[in-house]
């Protein structure tokens, strides 16, 4: 499988949700509990931390005010991203009703220089990550 996609309906304006995905202390509150850097600008670094995981490192892919996020992260903690070990992560936000409609698209597993097995257990690992990321988003974002 080459990606991971999950939407959501989010209760809160886009611009709340915009700063979900791309604010590093409202980003540590909901994904990266361990912490989080995120310079807002293509070429811009990206690091997330989990205490039981680790450090890892990326950059920030392509930034559409309000409406596109995206970044590159290597899949193992320690290591820059290159070809080969990591993906790209990429949000879509959309207006709808009173809140947002929030796209995430983990992209690339099929490109990880890695077996077949691994590929698989990176993917089902970010599955379950996403689906409990955005568990915790649509919980935190109407409070924010």
């Amino acid at each position: 499988m080459d990606s991971v996609e999950r939407e959501v309906y989010v209760e809160a304006r886009p611009e709340v949700v915009w700063s979900a995905v791309t604010q590093p202390d409202v980003f540590a509150q909901w994904y990266a509990f361990g912490g989080a850097e995120i310079d807002l600008r293509p070429g811009g670094r990206l690091v997330t931390r989990w205490d039981e995981h680790g450090e890892f490192r990326g950059f920030v892919e392509k930034v559409e005010p309000g409406r596109r996020f995206a970044y590159r992260s290597a899949v193992e903690p320690g290591v820059e991203p290159a070809p080969g070990n990591s993906t790209v992560v990429e949000f879509t936000l959309t207006p709808e009703a009173e809140g947002t409609r929030l796209l995430v698209v983990e992209s690339g597993f099929d490109r990880l220089d890695a077996t077949p097995e691994q590929q698989s257990a990176y993917t089902t690992r970010s599955t379950q990550a996403w689906e409990n990321a955005l568990v915790a988003l649509t919980a935190l974002a109407p409070t924010l």
